[in-house]
């Protein structure tokens, strides 16, 4: 287990317990890393200063009493923006309809790179309406997604404030 997966096991039960659900855990850098926890609310409404504040305070004690990271870090407590990362796949349902970029750990048909309208998830995989046809790319095989900003996604974004 890397310490993103164990850092996560840490926190997620108290965050969740709190009414948020955990993004992303990311950890960068060497000298004095970063620890990216990107969250959001459960009732899907839009993230405050004072949720992010919230998580970082609870977070921060949790990570003091652990210690996965022996080194200093900086905590960065954030919510997932509107060009958001898709990183489960209840994200790739919740945002059917919507422009993304899926990129893939190894090739599937030859490439890796997927640009489309996502059409949800079919059978444990995320299906994508490309400018080439449809593709349907497993789960497992997803190393990065995300939003791609377009008007469409501001306005849907804009109705649910």
């Amino acid at each position: 287990m890397d310490a993103t997966d164990r850092i996560q096991q840490i926190i997620a039960p108290s965050v969740e317990a709190m009414g948020y659900e955990i993004v992303r855990v990311q950890v960068s850098g060497t000298q004095k890393p970063t620890l990216q926890v990107m969250a959001e609310r459960k009732d899907e409404a839009a993230m405050t200063v004072e949720d992010c504040a919230d998580i970082s305070r609870a977070v921060s004690a949790l990570l003091d009493v652990e210690d996965p990271i022996s080194s200093a870090y900086v905590l960065e407590v954030s919510s997932p923006g509107i060009d958001r990362p898709l990183t489960r796949l209840k994200d790739f349902e919740r945002f059917a309809g919507f422009d993304a970029r899926v990129e893939t750990r190894y090739p599937l048909d030859g490439r890796k790179r997927f640009r489309g309208i996502l059409k949800g998830v079919e059978d444990g995989a995320v299906r994508i309406d490309t400018d080439t046809g449809p593709a349907s790319i497993p789960f497992d095989a997803v190393q990065r997604a995300k939003l791609i900003l377009t008007d469409a996604l501001i306005a849907a974004t804009a109705a649910q404030q």
